[in-house]
């Protein structure tokens, strides 16, 4: 067996391994887990996200600046995930930093600024490609609360914490954003319908 080069993240030659067919998994640090730990269940949501951004990326409708920070943001969330599934004791691995956090406040802020201030709730719609990011803030809003209960387990990163709920904001923006971009008024929420 070959080993792997340091800048080569993993090598899969099989995809099924059968380690996992009596509901147990492994963690990043090689420890036995149940698959019902929380931390699973906090990384599958992740997961799930990243599933839900890619079908944004492939809508033709997206706005073409909307592309690379999707893009980058599909990135970050396999670092968050790998994060999630190393005790967060366990020190040398890959963390979220503040740094990443900073990234989504900076994205917030530059879409942000070029939309009308908000009067009302915005509805889920407009563009396909704005519903679509507002299943994927939704997604998103539940990974943040599957970290939390996956914290008072376990103890996780809390800049895992702050990166999600981050990005639910700036992919709230986003959805904006898309529906601006294509000149499209916003579905708005009327009070009694």
């Amino acid at each position: 067996m070959s080993s792997r080069r340091r800048d080569e993240p993993v090598r899969l030659t099989r995809i099924y391994t059968r380690a996992g067919d009596a509901g147990e998994t492994s963690l990043g640090d090689g420890s036995r887990v149940p698959k019902l730990d929380r931390r699973i269940g906090a990384f599958g949501t992740v997961d799930e996200l990243n599933a839900a951004l890619g079908v944004v990326l492939a809508n033709p409708s997206l706005p073409e600046r909307l592309r690379a920070p999707l893009g980058r943001i599909q990135n970050d969330l396999f670092d968050v995930g790998a994060d999630l599934s190393v005790p967060f004791g366990v020190t040398d691995r890959l963390r979220v930093d503040q740094s990443a956090v900073d990234r989504l406040e900076q994205l917030c802020d530059e879409f942000n600024a070029e939309l009308p201030m908000l009067k009302s709730f915005v509805l889920p719609g407009g563009t396909e490609a704005a519903a679509r990011l507002q299943v994927a803030r939704t997604t998103c809003r539940r990974a943040e609360r599957d970290a939390l209960t996956a914290n008072e387990e376990n103890g996780i990163n809390p800049l895992v914490l702050a990166y999600l709920n981050r990005l639910s904001d700036f992919l709230f923006i986003a959805a904006r954003a898309a529906n601006a971009a294509a000149g499209r008024d916003e579905p708005l929420w009327k009070p009694g319908g």
